[in-house]
């Protein structure tokens, strides 16, 4: 599985469709989608899902009106859900060596989304790379594994739960994956078990395991708005200053986990702290505003903003890490009422 710096094909984003997903900040929403597609267009293609006619003319006014490079932007009609693109397409990874695996260049391993094990309305979604196979051409290898009694079992696991450095190492959380009680992926299965279908699947050899994610998280503990790979040997770990914000003692704990951990190669990783925004409330609920959600596409590394005063060091310390494209705010704060930002809500695909 390919790091998000390695050069991309496309980027797949899914136009908003369900108001329940932004209460009352619906409109808005639109609009920063624009400002997201208008940054992914200067250095890839652009691809849309979209349910109907309708719904793709809504999504060229507000893309023209934004400025888009419309050349850029490919629209695919398909039924949705909700269109929460890393969590809900395949995994892309490249060969290793054409000539080990007869010429195949790339593949799309298909993990089975279940709406994070807490939503009902998720088939859609789920079926959402298959519906698109005639025009994508992907080669899509469903993610599972044979039961004792031979049969077939899929295994559920979404985007946002991994971030790999590209070269073998991969991290994730025991809260999402080995949760035994809440938001329950796969009942039964172990850690070894995980980790065998994650170096199998993902060519991965080195699995690291943080603890718990953010306060507010949705997914209930998605690596992507805590701790993400910026090089193959350096990540940035989020971090709460004040030891009475509900966040301070887990992430605490996960940067105590990261020191004694080690790469692929054996060797230690560089970790450096991001910062957190000050807690974000709206209508009674804290919401999973974090800087680590960003997204690295071709042209630059777009970061969510809060209207923080860690904006700007956040924005700071990532260009100092990914100085080979420009790192770039986008304003987040109506966009994280739906309980993700700018990660949870794209997906590379290679090229």
């Amino acid at each position: 599985m390919p790091a998000e710096w390695e050069r991309h094909k496309a980027t797949w984003l899914g136009w908003p469709l369900n108001p329940s997903d932004w209460p009352g900040k619906f409109v808005p929403i639109r609009w920063v989608y624009g400002e997201i597609v208008k940054q992914i267009t200067r250095g890839e293609l652009a691809r849309i899902v979209v349910v109907d006619e309708r719904h793709e003319q809504e999504a060229r006014r507000v893309l023209e009106r934004s400025h888009v490079d419309m050349m850029r932007v490919e629209f695919f009609r398909q039924p949705m859900n909700r269109g929460w693109m890393r969590d809900c397409m395949p995994a892309f990874v490249k060969n290793a060596s054409e000539q080990e695996t007869g010429g195949i260049e790339h593949a799309a391993m298909k993990f089975t989304f279940n709406g994070w094990a807490k939503y009902p309305d998720w088939q859609l979604d789920n079926a959402l790379a298959g519906r698109l196979l005639p025009e994508t051409g992907w080669n899509i290898i469903p993610v599972e594994v044979v039961s004792s009694d031979g049969s077939k079992r899929s295994v559920m696991l979404e985007g946002g739960s991994i971030d790999v450095n590209g070269c073998g190492t991969l991290l994730t959380t025991e809260e999402c994956l080995l949760d035994p009680k809440i938001q329950v992926r796969n009942p039964d299965m172990t850690k070894d078990d995980m980790e065998q279908i994650l170096k199998k699947f993902l060519g991965v050899t080195n699995v690291l395991w943080l603890g718990k994610g953010i306060a507010g998280d949705d997914t209930h503990g998605h690596v992507d708005d805590l701790c993400r790979f910026v090089n193959p040997t350096t990540v940035v770990l989020v971090q709460e200053e004040n030891p009475k914000d509900e966040n301070y003692r887990a992430l605490q704990e996960n940067r105590e986990r990261l020191e004694g951990m080690r790469l692929e190669d054996g060797s230690t990783i560089n970790v450096v702290a991001l910062p957190m925004p000050e807690p974000l409330v709206f209508d009674g609920m804290r919401l999973p505003a974090s800087y680590a959600n960003f997204y690295i596409c071709n042209h630059a590394v777009l970061v969510p903003t809060f209207n923080d005063k860690n904006d700007r060091k956040a924005l700071g310390i990532l260009s100092e890490l990914i100085p080979d494209r420009p790192v770039i705010g986008v304003h987040a704060v109506d966009l994280v009422w739906g309980l993700g930002t700018l990660h949870c809500l794209t997906h590379e695909e290679p090229a």
